[in-house]
């Protein structure tokens, strides 16, 4: 894909990524593949802000050298060193070879630590300025969105704003913009990508946009460094993060269960109809046959999540270990939930799930529902009543 100039002067020249399907080592599917996003502003001083990942370092050069000489970039801008944003970062200095680089200190840290090398690394933090003639860019410091160094940078001139990874999707396309996209599918995208990866900072990401909105800044366009670039209405994806940040959610409910011998999942099918008939809206994962991202997402804006598994060796079945400690990690909040599952002579699934979920901050609203071997009618409908009752709560 060659360069695009998305403002006059300002130019997309990073790379698409069709094949990728796993991101952050296994953790993360990107199904729809997804691009490295780099933008050349153009203008007394050459400015290149945010990177491309090794792979792509060619590709990225030779969209830069449509618009100008590579050799001719004075000012580097990274916004996050993480590898798929700087691992070109070396093959572009031995073109760029008097180029300033512009980071936060953790920034210059961390970069020092993956490419060594003396560079001429300039540290910045929030309301620092640079001019690059015709525009300034602002810098403000986001910490833990999503690493220890990330920033923002803003040009007030065009009412740019560049986050790196805040308000990013993991979608590969040749249409660079939300309003030549299915907006459908990039709202999928980008409630999958807060959930798996910035869920865990959501306080943080709260704090960071009303620290915006009281610093003034306009924005109509918010280009971020993976998908697609929000010009039509950056308010919607900002309006979003807000919600999920916030924790706010709706009258459902999330299932993830493992069964052995199909008396788990029987009960899980009977506690569905109970939540139903309150009005819950209820998925139901199978977790050994789901995308753990698929269900975390799932999990963003529902308000009770409810965790299920046979007993195996005294605990749970692995699949649900699993499970958890990714619930663990990302920590959603404002959750509610309880455990259930079948054993045949010895308990403890419920008791270890119930304590997972302790640990990852779900409250628990109900006492964990037990049943040995297989369910009978009377089990059934006590599962029925279980569910109905949790649906009750979440009135």
């Amino acid at each position: 894909m060659s360069a695009v100039e998305i403002k006059k002067g300002i130019y997309w020249v990073g790379a698409v990524d069709w094949n990728i399907r796993e991101f952050h080592g296994p953790s993360y599917h990107t199904r729809r593949g997804t691009s490295y996003n780099s933008y050349l502003i153009v203008d007394e001083k050459i400015t290149l802000v945010d990177i491309v990942d090794a792979d792509f370092a060619d590709v990225m050069l030779d969209n830069i050298r449509e618009i100008i000489d590579p050799s001719k970039i004075d000012y580097i801008v990274v916004n996050h060193i993480e590898p798929d944003h700087s691992g070109s970062f070396p093959k572009l200095m031995e073109v760029a070879t008097n180029a300033k680089v512009f980071c936060t200190q953790k920034g210059k840290d961390g970069m020092l630590q993956h490419y060594f090398g003396n560079y001429d690394y300039n540290i910045v933090k929030t309301g620092a300025v640079l001019n690059l003639g015709a525009r300034n860019i602002k810098f403000i410091e986001a910490p833990m969105l999503h690493w220890p160094d990330s920033m923002f940078s803003y040009i007030e001139e065009e009412s740019l704003l560049l986050p790196n990874d805040a308000f990013g999707q993991h979608v590969a396309s040749t249409k660079l913009f939300d309003d030549e996209n299915d907006m459908c599918i990039l709202m999928e995208e980008a409630k999958r990508y807060y959930a798996n990866i910035l869920m865990p900072f959501s306080g943080m990401v709260v704090r960071k946009i009303e620290e915006l909105v009281k610093m003034g800044l306009k924005i109509d366009m918010i280009a971020p460094s993976h998908g697609v670039i929000w010009r039509s209405n950056p308010d919607k994806i900002i309006e979003k993060y807000m919600e999920w940040g916030r924790g706010l959610s709706s009258k459902k409910a999330v299932i993830a269960y493992e069964t052995m011998w199909s008396s788990t999942e029987k009960m899980a099918r009977k506690i569905i109809e109970g939540l139903a008939s309150e009005g819950i809206d209820t998925k139901l994962y199978k977790i050994s046959k789901s995308d753990v991202n698929d269900i975390m997402t799932d999990i963003l804006d529902a308000k009770a999540v409810l965790v299920a598994s046979s007993t195996i060796n005294n605990t749970m079945i692995p699949d649900v270990a699993y499970f958890l400690e990714e619930l663990i990690g990302l920590r959603p909040l404002k959750k509610v939930g309880a455990a259930f599952g079948s054993y045949g002579w010895g308990k403890g699934a419920v008791a270890n799930i119930e304590k997972r979920m302790n640990d990852a901050g779900v409250s628990l609203i109900k006492e964990g529902l037990q049943i040995k071997f297989v369910p009978t009618e009377e089990d059934l409908n006590a599962c029925y009543e279980f569910g109905r009752e949790i649906g009750k709560m979440l009135e």
